[in-house]
């Protein structure tokens, strides 16, 4: 099985909105409240750097100085499928693992221990997207049935039982709060641009917060209190791959502003720093590159971090080609993990934001880097 550059975590959000957008063609104030409960935050000393090596697939657990590997959990992956992305849960102990398979994507709850896929979705080619993590840390939204009958639902980790969850199957991005606030991101087709709503009460109610006519708003990520939301605008264009904008608003939609220029066709979402201070996001270092438009591989990008409180942004890696991908925050937040593309080649790289040394984390491919417990 060979990692390729066209991984969920790099461009397949993007595949899934055009995909949806194309289906779609052819067939046709909620306030930061007092009560906000938050999730624990685990204890930096009890999680582990886990990243995916591809040959022989296995899933390895990185040593505490993230100089060797601990432990390595081989993986048997279904047949004609491959890796697209890793999924902790919010408490860090539960994983899902999407794949790409033949008929499609396929989210499975995966055991780091054993090695061992559970199916979350028993329907027997039915695809399923990873959407969200739920705030109770016992399941998991998907868009499933996309080429069928697509729509929304919640499985529940444990007992794999499937609940619709009634918003439009329009939706290609949804995230959960802290608190259990949820938004979803849908179109209603190319030139439409795109709305993002929020619920609390499974779906019944919703309120609008953003509408947007010329932009796709999509990656929405709540930050660790659960009082604002980072996402990223796509401008709403046949262009494949585009230079996009970065904003962060209040959790009921005030005070929305733009704090950075970031890649945006790709498919990457910004990540919130653990003490919720600062964005480490994936920006294009070659704007000006028309190739670079329509051929993911003329893409030149790079992590920069914008300091939320005095609004500067500081370039963390300085590639002069290939692209750098998915940031990941170390718990203490003072690392940085990526995935690293160079001539068709991925591997994962971290980068000690005090020092600014960046290096490559093991020698042979491997993706998706994630924390979870040891």
């Amino acid at each position: 099985m060979i990692i390729t550059p066209s991984r969920y975590n790099a461009s397949m959000h993007r595949f899934s909105l055009v995909l949806f957008l194309s289906l779609f063609l052819l067939s046709s104030c909620i306030s930061p409240t007092p009560d906000l409960v938050l999730q624990p935050t685990p204890s930096p000393a009890a999680l582990a750097l886990y990243v995916f090596r591809s040959t022989p697939p296995a899933l390895l657990q990185l040593s505490a100085d993230l100089k060797s590997v601990e432990h390595e959990t081989p993986l048997s992956l279904p047949q004609n499928c491959s890796l697209s992305g890793l999924f902790p849960s919010p408490q860090r102990d539960r994983l899902i693992a999407e794949l790409q398979c033949a008929n499609g994507p396929a989210a499975l709850l995966l055991d780091p221990v054993t090695g061992t896929f559970t199916p979350l979705i028993r329907e027997g080619d039915v695809d399923s997207h990873f959407l969200s993590w739920d705030a109770d840390d016992q399941s998991a939204y998907l868009r499933i049935d996309s080429l069928g009958n697509p729509r929304i639902v919640r499985v529940d980790v444990n007992s794999l039982q499937v609940a619709s969850f009634p918003i439009t199957n329009y939706t290609y991005d949804l995230s959960v709060a802290p608190s259990g606030l949820t938004t979803f991101t849908f179109s209603r087709g190319f030139g439409f641009g795109s709305e993002i709503w929020s619920t609390r009460d499974g779906g019944h109610t919703v309120e609008q917060l953003f509408t947007d006519s010329k932009n796709y708003l999509s990656f929405v990520r709540w930050s660790p209190d659960g009082r604002r939301l980072a996402f990223i605008k796509i401008p709403d264009t046949q262009i494949p791959f585009t230079v996009g904008e970065l904003w962060v608003a209040n959790a009921d939609g005030s005070l929305p502003v733009k704090v950075a220029d970031a890649d945006a066709g790709h498919g990457y979402a910004a990540s919130w720093s653990p003490d919720g201070m600062r964005l480490a996001f994936v920006i294009r270092s070659n704007p000006d590159d028309p190739a670079a438009d329509t051929s993911e591989g003329a893409l030149l990008s790079n992590i920069a971090i914008v300091d939320l409180e005095h609004r500067t942004v500081t370039q963390v890696t300085h590639f002069t080609q290939g692209r750098a991908e998915t940031p990941v925050w170390s718990p203490d937040g003072n690392t940085l993990a990526f995935d690293f593309v160079l001539n068709g080649r991925m591997d994962v790289q971290i980068v000690d934001l005090a020092s600014g040394e960046g290096s490559p984390l093991l020698t042979g491919p491997a993706c998706c880097p994630i924390w979870l417990h040891r």
